[in-house]
């Protein structure tokens, strides 16, 4: 074979693997852009489907009636049906653990509680990882308070830190549960003033409130919607809020704060969507959300169950989750609390 023959060929070679790497280019561009537009239709056309909301406690309570509200907010919002589907037990772990095994399509979601951060430090083994969901919007707080038995000889958070000190151990505090915020919320305000109060679980709120009330428990630090009946009847008294700040709803009683420095408590209701869920889908949702939740309507609607509106960014709300597991996982270790 000649010089120039084999030159030509080896041009020719060249010129083929050239257009072959252009046409690849092409296919790759044309996949990239193809992918990009599909993620950009399924935003445009979500929801194209009923979506289900989890809610992993039982209907009627606080996380039920306001997933029920949301559901509305969105079908009214997104023109789609919402459907809340609860799925309870074990303290909430069963409607997480099903909501963390959903696919990240945004057809299936989940409202829960601050409980979810709190189960993966109360349980030797959880069935969910918080890195499991994406924040969507945290929605509201939970106000709570302090209330003691009208029988006990306190007015004051500074005359029951004295008190509790002087009969170490002879004081009682009830919950609504081994692991409830109540319980966590109680041993964080022993951890910061040293005092020894024992603990005196519940099945829920109510039947702890009732045996404060008659004095067979000291106190109970509790949300206040359940409470407010009996603070109004002078069954109970309310030494303090546990929040910060004052409640403006409650201006006359003062926050745990102001005697305990640093004391801060309240729950949150908070929503989600499995992890890797797109971006424009939870932005979709977000919007949706927060333009209602800074409606006054809403406000006082939430006000009426015990709950203060709040919004946020779904990049605000997973920061907000880290820093409240991170603070309450610490109390919780401190306090040795273990669910079995």
């Amino acid at each position: 074979m000649s010089n120039s023959v084999g030159s030509k060929i080896a041009a020719t070679g060249s010129t083929i693997q050239a257009a072959g790497r252009r046409f690849l280019h092409v296919v790759i561009l044309a996949c990239t852009l193809s992918g990009l537009a599909s993620v950009a239709i399924g935003a445009d056309s979500y929801p194209s489907r009923p979506v289900t909301i989890i809610v992993p406690f039982t209907p009627g309570a606080s996380t039920d009636t306001l997933a029920r509200f949301e559901a509305d907010v969105l079908q009214r919002a997104l023109h789609q049906s919402f459907v809340v589907e609860n799925r309870p037990g074990a303290g909430g772990e069963v409607g997480i653990a099903y909501a963390a095994k959903a696919a990240p399509d945004g057809y299936t979601l989940l409202h829960a509680p601050s409980v979810i951060t709190l189960l993966p430090y109360l349980k030797k083994s959880i069935s969910y990882n918080l890195a499991d969901f994406d924040p969507v919007v945290l929605v509201g707080l939970t106000q709570f308070g302090l209330v003691v038995s009208p029988s006990l000889p306190v007015n004051s958070v500074q005359d029951l830190i004295a008190l509790a000190k002087v009969k170490s151990g002879a004081l009682t505090y009830a919950s609504a549960g081994i692991g409830t915020p109540h319980q966590i919320f109680a041993e964080l305000f022993k951890t910061k003033t040293g005092v020894d109060i024992r603990h005196v679980p519940y099945r829920g709120t109510v039947p702890g409130l009732t045996d404060v009330a008659s004095g067979n428990v000291s106190m109970e630090f509790t949300d206040l919607t359940p409470a407010l009946p009996l603070i109004q009847a002078g069954s109970l008294k309310i030494l303090a809020v546990l929040s910060s700040q004052r409640n403006p709803e409650m201006p006359n009683v003062p926050s745990v704060a102001e005697t305990v420095q640093g004391y801060d408590a309240m729950s949150w209701q908070g929503f989600f969507a499995r992890a890797g869920t797109s971006k424009a889908i939870i932005d979709k949702l977000n919007a949706a959300l927060v333009s209602d939740l800074k409606r006054q309507e809403t406000a006082d609607r939430f006000k009426a169950i015990g709950i203060v509106a709040k919004w946020d960014t779904p990049e605000q709300f997973r920061a907000f989750i880290a820093a409240e597991s991170e603070r309450w996982g610490k109390v919780i270790r401190a306090a040795g609390v273990e669910l079995q």
